[in-house]
């Protein structure tokens, strides 16, 4: 069995520590092609196995382990943890809480997180707009 099939194997399993030793021992951001995809398949694993103190620590230096933890956030409703994040200039983060403040129907919270965190942000304010139903109401 090849470390990939192993990797696979220790994923489907849930044995993230034997899934990130394999995976993370044959990463590397932008090394090469092959590299670089074992490089995000570690995020996916760390941010899969709830390792958000390890993710957060990477994301100070590394944007896709940052969009990784900014993703797994808004996919499990963490909305404070990205509220946080947001507050200390992670674009990203915003944008996730927008998306989550929006489609679990609190527009009006997400109306006030850009009026708080962000009001000069154009993307931002797009994107509320896009997010929002036309039953919303004004933002």
């Amino acid at each position: 069995m090849t470390w990939f099939e192993r990797a696979e194997a220790a994923e489907r399993l849930g044995d993230w520590d034997t899934a990130l030793a394999l995976v993370s021992a044959r990463a590397g951001c932008y090394v090469d092609s092959d590299a670089h995809g074992n490089h995000l398949w570690h995020m996916d694993l760390l941010a899969a196995a709830g390792r958000f103190t390890e993710l957060t620590e990477l994301a100070h230096t590394d944007v896709h382990a940052r969009r990784r933890l900014n993703r797994a956030l808004q996919e499990r409703g963490m909305d404070s943890a990205l509220r946080g994040r947001a507050a200390t200039g992670d674009r990203g983060a915003l944008y996730a809480l927008l998306r989550l403040l929006c489609t679990t129907d609190r527009a009006p919270e997400a109306a006030r997180a850009v009026r708080e965190l962000a009001p000069d942000n154009a993307y931002a304010l797009r994107l509320l707009t896009d997010l929002r139903s036309p039953s919303d109401g004004p933002a």
